[in-house]
């Protein structure tokens, strides 16, 4: 009797560790595999908060094509770091073209992000590299996107499923990423490894 208990709390165990193994694994790749694009209004005026969105779009736009034909993580951040004064004089010439004469600054670093909701997908929280660009003084509300793999604009959720395959997420991953009611608690423990890491970095 004894002896079969054991065996069933070893298998238990094993079970767990490779889960948790898993788990690890998926909070590496969204911190590795990802990375995202931040982009914070000189203010929450509504003037500024419509400049954001000038920036932004000609942002994803300039380097859509780019982004698309790259697919690994280290390459695109090779690519981002090439063009960052390129992207700061294209969202300079947005801004001045309309009147603005707020500064930008651009930089490509990691940073710490909050669990975010998206159209199609949920990001947990977490350290993630940024592609980041300041409007101005930089005091108003921020917008976010996956620049790398492009995640921007999905336009479905089969959309962003066939983007992270491509990428390489697992399937777990991809359906707590998406919502899928199987991976619910998997999502939960991926956010709060995250919330960790967002302690950690504080400290």
């Amino acid at each position: 009797m004894w002896k079969c208990l054991k065996r069933i709390m070893i298998c238990l165990l094993v079970v767990c560790l490779v889960w948790c193994g898993g788990l690890i694994a998926d909070r590496t790749t969204l911190r590795e595999e990802l990375i995202r694009l931040h982009v914070v209004a000189a203010s929450d005026s509504q003037e500024d908060q419509s400049l954001k969105l000038l920036v932004r779009d000609a942002v994803v736009e300039s380097l859509q094509s780019a982004m698309a034909e790259l697919t690994d993580p280290e390459a695109a951040k090779a690519y981002l770091r090439q063009q960052l004064p390129q992207i700061q004089l294209l969202a300079e010439h947005v801004l001045r073209e309309l009147g603005c004469e707020d500064s930008v600054q651009v930089s490509l670093a990691l940073e710490e992000f909050g669990t975010r909701v998206y159209d199609t997908f949920t990001l947990p929280a977490g350290i993630y590299e940024s592609l980041r660009i300041v409007i101005g003084e930089g005091a108003g509300q921020n917008w976010w996107c996956v620049v790398f793999p492009t995640l921007c604009v999905p336009a479905t959720s089969d959309g962003f499923e066939d983007t992270a395959a491509g990428a390489g997420f697992s399937d777990s991953l991809t359906g707590a990423l998406t919502g899928d009611e199987e991976y619910e608690v998997r999502f939960y423990l991926l956010d709060v490894l995250g919330n960790v890491e967002n302690l950690l970095h504080r400290g």
